[in-house]
């Protein structure tokens, strides 16, 4: 793991790559863009080059390649609803071992997109987690569940955001935070409510895309500690198969 910031760097180069890509063929074809600058999400891929870091990162764990699925049978059964295709999905003799969904926002707005994705992730893990205790994925222990999401770090995202308590008043934390600190409330909380088993939140310039430029929101948050979680996991279940 020692050139793990050097791989963050060149899956960040690859997302903001993909992104003007995708962007500037959207605009050449059509002649418009997508409202919201949501060109370059409807291409989908941008985030792949992380997708693949995580794939890599279980293998150099000791998971058989061919047990690892990033890009073909990705659904797991829910309890609130019959099926959700993941981003990567580790399943190892049978057993359920690791989870991942890697999420993106770019701006210039964040408000609508913030909740909409909190939401999503929170029905995601509270969904995954009552289809575990169902017994959906027998005969597997609990499973490894991981969220990585990028955001854009800009002056809209670093920006101080109003509340509105028409009723009742906010918790204190979320007082003139940004959005970049709501991410940041959101994924700690994901983690000590145990919803999420790894998270990481990675602030990346879009200045600094030809650099793969990024920083992270606090060490609970870095991808090392995502990373090293995570290879923990694989590791001690590769080692129960010797």
């Amino acid at each position: 793991m020692d050139d793990l910031t050097k791989r963050v760097r060149k899956a960040i180069r690859h997302f903001w790559a993909t992104r003007d890509r995708q962007a500037a063929s959207q605009g050449k074809d059509s002649g418009t863009r997508d409202a919201g600058l949501r060109t370059a999400v409807t291409g989908g891929k941008h985030l792949d080059g992380f997708v693949t870091l995580c794939r890599d990162l279980l293998i150099e764990a000791g998971l058989p390649e061919a047990e690892v699925f990033w890009n073909r049978q990705l659904e797991l059964p829910g309890y609130f609803r019959a099926e959700k295709s993941w981003d990567l999905l580790a399943v190892v003799d049978g057993q359920l071992l690791a989870i991942v969904e890697f999420k993106a926002q770019v701006g210039p707005s964040f408000g609508n997109n913030f909740n909409n994705r909190a939401e999503e992730a929170l029905g995601n893990a509270t969904d995954l987690w009552a289809a575990y205790r169902e017994g959906a994925f027998k005969p597997s222990q609990r499973p490894w569940l991981g969220y990585l999401f990028i955001l854009e770090d800009c002056p809209k995202s670093a920006a101080p955001v109003k509340v509105r308590e028409p009723h009742f008043k906010v918790f204190e934390e979320f007082r003139e935070a940004s959005y970049a600190r709501r991410y940041e409330i959101l994924l700690t909380k994901f983690l000590r409510d145990r919803l999420y088993d790894g998270a990481c939140l990675i602030l990346t310039p879009k200045k600094g895309r030809p650099r793969g430029t990024f920083r992270v929101a606090s060490e609970e948050l870095s991808f090392q500690s995502f990373a090293g979680a995570f290879m923990g996991h694989a590791m001690a279940f590769a080692q129960t198969r010797r």
